[in-house]
C-alpha cells in the first residue's frame, strides 16, 4: 500500500494520534480494565471527573473506545489490533513513502556515502550533473537522458564538456530524432542492463549506483565520491571500460576552442587529436606520426597540475605542447610538453610510463596558465 500524497498521509497520522495528557490516561485505564464507568475511570486516574465524560467520548470519536449507554455510561475498551488497524497501514505507507523520499546526507569531510533509495540516487545524480565546472560524464538510462535532458542542455550550454553513455542501447533514443548535441559533446550507446548507472564531475564529485538502484523494484544501493582519487575510479572504470565497448550515437562535437581545462589527459589528448586533424585538413595536409601520435601545433600550450611520478611530489608544469599520443582502443593516452628543463610527458592518473602524473590540465593558446 503506498499513499498518493505523503503530506495527506502524515496529517491523517498526526491527527490520529494526537492524544492529549487526559486521553492517553483514559485509554490505558480502560485497556486495563476491558470495561470502565466514568466515575471508575476517574478513581484509577487523574482526570478530574467534569472532563471524564469529554474524555471518553472524544477516544470514542477517534474508534479507542466504545461507549455503551447506560446508567451509568460504560467505556469498552476496543481490540488495539482493530482500533488502530488503518492508522497502521497509513503509517506503513507514510514511512514507505517518506523512505522513497529521503536523501541522506553526505558527509564532505568523509571519503564515501552510501545512499539506499531511489529518489537519494536521483538526487546524487542531478547534483554532480550540476556541480561540473568543465568536465563531465554520466552513464545514463534512456529514461535518465529524458529526465536529466534539461540540467545536460544547462551544463553543455555553459561550455562543459560532456561525454554521454546511454544504456540499454535497444533501447536508446534515434539520433535522428533526439538531438544528442544539445546534451553531450560526445555519446554513445552501450549494449546490457548491466551497465551501471554513474556520474563524474570534474573528475572529483562522483555517484555510482546499479540500474536496479533507479529502477521501480529491486535492490536500491547507490555510493557517492566527495574525493577526487576515488572520483578517477569512477571516471577510469567508465573511460577504459565502458566508453570503450559502446558505439557512436552521435558526431564528436568538440569545437576546437581554447582555453580548457581537463581532469581526464584522454579526453584532452583526443581533443588535441581532432584539432590537430581539423587543423591538417583546414592547411591541406595532414600530420600525424606513429601510435596516433599527430601534430599538434598552432601554439597551444599547457600547464598541468599533478604529481612526479617518482617521488610522488605535487608539481606544476608548463610549456608549448610539442606531442600527443592516443591508442587506438582509447585506453592510454599521454602528451609531451617542452619546458624550459626540457621535455616531460604526462600521463594520466597512476602514470608508471611518463614524468608526470596529470589531475589537471589547463590547454590554451600561445601561453599557460601561469603566465598570465
Amino acid at each position: 500500500m503506498s499513499s498518493d500524497d505523503p503530506r495527506a498521509a502524515l496529517a491523517r497520522v498526526a491527527e490520529r494520534f494526537d492524544l492529549n495528557d487526559y486521553e492517553i490516561e483514559a485509554y490505558l485505564a480502560v485497556l486495563d480494565g476491558g470495561r470502565l464507568s466514568a466515575s471508575e475511570i476517574a478513581d484509577r486516574t487523574d482526570i478530574p471527573q467534569p472532563r471524564v465524560y469529554d474524555t471518553v467520548r472524544s477516544l470514542a470519536d477517534r474508534g479507542l473506545l466504545e461507549l455503551q449507554e447506560s446508567r451509568p455510561i460504560q467505556a469498552l475498551a476496543v481490540d488495539p489490533e482493530e482500533a488502530f488497524a488503518d492508522a497502521h497501514a497509513s503509517l506503513e505507507a507514510l514511512v514507505a513513502d517518506l523512505e522513497a523520499r529521503y536523501t541522506e546526507p553526505a558527509r564532505e569531510t568523509g571519503a564515501v556515502s552510501l545512499v539506499k533509495s531511489r529518489s537519494s540516487v536521483l538526487r546524487y545524480i542531478e547534483a554532480v550533473i550540476e556541480a561540473a565546472e568543465y568536465e563531465l560524464v554520466c552513464s545514463l538510462t534512456p529514461d535518465l537522458l529524458e529526465r536529466f535532458e534539461s540540467e545536460l542542455a544547462a551544463r553543455r550550454e555553459a561550455g562543459v564538456t560532456i561525454e554521454l553513455l546511454v544504456t540499454p542501447a535497444a533501447e536508446a533514443p534515434d539520433p535522428t530524432e533526439f538531438d544528442y548535441r544539445s546534451v553531450a559533446t560526445r555519446a554513445r550507446a552501450r549494449r546490457g542492463i548491466t551497465t551501471p548507472i554513474l556520474a563524474v564531475a570534474d573528475g572529483e564529485y562522483s555517484t555510482y549506483a546499479t540500474q536496479d538502484a533507479v529502477a521501480a523494484e529491486g535492490d536500491r544501493y547507490g555510493v557517492v565520491f566527495n574525493r577526487s582519487a576515488l572520483g578517477f575510479l569512477v571516471s577510469g572504470f567508465f573511460n577504459t571500460v565502458l566508453w570503450t565497448t559502446a558505439d557512436p550515437l552521435a558526431s564528436d562535437g568538440f569545437e576546437g576552442t581554447f582555453p580548457r581545462r581537463y581532469a581526464s589527459i584522454r579526453r584532452c589528448v583526443k581533443d588535441l587529436v581532432e584539432y590537430g586533424e581539423r587543423k591538417g585538413h583546414e592547411d591541406g595536409h595532414e600530420s600525424e606520426g606513429e601510435d596516433g601520435t599527430a601534430g599538434v601545433g598552432d601554439g597551444l600550450r599547457a600547464t598541468v597540475e599533478g604529481r612526479d611520478i617518482l617521488s610522488g611530489e605535487r608539481l606544476t608544469v608548463s610549456g608549448a605542447i610539442v606531442g600527443v599520443s592516443l591508442a587506438a582502443d582509447e585506453q592510454s593516452a599521454a602528451l609531451e610538453l617542452e619546458t624550459e628543463e626540457g621535455i616531460v610527458s604526462v600521463g594520466g592518473r597512476v602514470a608508471a610510463l611518463e614524468d608526470v602524473e596529470a589531475h589537471e590540465i589547463y590547454v590554451d593558446r600561445g601561453r599557460a596558465l601561469d603566465e598570465g
